[in-house]
């Protein structure tokens, strides 16, 4: 208990300190939103009168704490583009990426976990040795170019897909996934090939050590001694670096969207930073980090279960 307390202190310091340094970023930035708002040819009188109105003339502390707690309040401000709520904006936009996220995240997991596993299993056959070759091959392939190939020979060739075809979850739920998950693949691939990678030299590593020796000399199999003993612990390493690359899929999901076409927050962010709309820039950066920093403490939280020598 007293390990998890500590991690959920860390947790909100860390989610503090990210909000701060987003606040503080966009409001050094070069340009006026005020001025990008009205154009080049307004009067220093409307910018300076929009500039009260959109509270951009207060203290930097005052708007820095305003915009928090309103934040965790859920008001994320208004949209200096489109005066409507960020909240409302990101309402239909979020589900998508989070979808995408959270499908090449359990695709990762469902070709790496096995395959690390199993190429350990087989370290030193030829099938071995070939999708080592395979799988440096994959991971330095970028996944918006494996996206790229997949749409030409999935969507093109095949016409497995539409590409373009985006279709919402709001009329066709099974479509929706059926359409995310050749985005889904092109993101987990790289990151598949790497965590593959990791668990089988993990599972090799412990299979050296002594407690495997003890095992095998109780009359424990091979499979007994792998899955019971050494699996456990090779785990470890992947769970960690799992949460660590977590950034880097919510990442690839923003920009797989635009290969794709598929009108998640990805799309609006990059709008969003054109027409200097700072504030649903804020919130889908402070989002994206909040996510990441929950999930790794969330990590942290399962690395201790699995080895409750951790932090102790």
């Amino acid at each position: 208990m007293r390990y998890i307390l500590k991690k959920a202190v860390a947790m909100i310091a860390t989610i503090l300190i990210v909000s701060f340094l987003v606040f503080l970023a966009f409001s050094v930035i070069p340009g006026d939103p005020a001025t990008a708002k009205l154009g080049i040819n307004a009067t220093p009188e409307k910018v300076a009168a929009l500039r009260e109105q959109m509270g951009l003339n207060r203290p930097f502390a005052a708007r820095y704490f305003e915009w928090l707690i309103s934040f965790f309040m859920g008001d994320m401000g208004t949209s200096y583009s489109y005066g409507v709520s960020v909240r409302s904006m990101l309402a239909g936009k979020l589900p998508i990426t989070l979808t995408l996220t959270i499908l090449s995240f359990l695709l990762i997991l469902l070709l790496s976990l096995p395959l690390g596993v199993l190429m350990a299993e087989h370290e030193d056959s030829t099938l071995s040795r070939a999708f080592d070759v395979l799988n440096q091959i994959v991971m330095a392939v970028p996944s918006f170019f494996t996206g790229i190939l997949l749409t030409f020979v999935f969507g093109l060739l095949f016409r497995l897909f539409t590409p373009g075809g985006y279709v919402s979850y709001r009329d066709d739920i099974g479509g929706f996934l059926y359409y995310l998950l050749f985005p889904a693949v092109a993101i987990a691939l790289p990151k598949a090939s790497m965590t593959t990678k990791l668990l089988k030299s993990s599972v090799l590593k412990e299979a050296k050590l002594d407690y495997v020796r003890t095992a095998y000399s109780r009359g424990n199999s091979t499979k007994q001694v792998l899955y019971k003993h050494v699996l456990k612990n090779a785990l470890i390493p992947t769970i960690t670096f799992l949460g660590m690359t977590l950034a880097d899929i919510v990442a690839g999901s923003l920009i797989i969207e635009q290969v794709f076409s598929i009108p998640g927050i990805g799309r609006m962010l990059i709008t969003s930073i054109a027409n200097r709309d700072y504030p649903v820039v804020m919130a889908i950066i402070s989002i994206v980090a909040f996510i990441v920093i929950i999930v790794n403490f969330l990590v942290d939280i399962l690395y201790r279960v699995i080895d409750p020598r951790t932090g102790a």
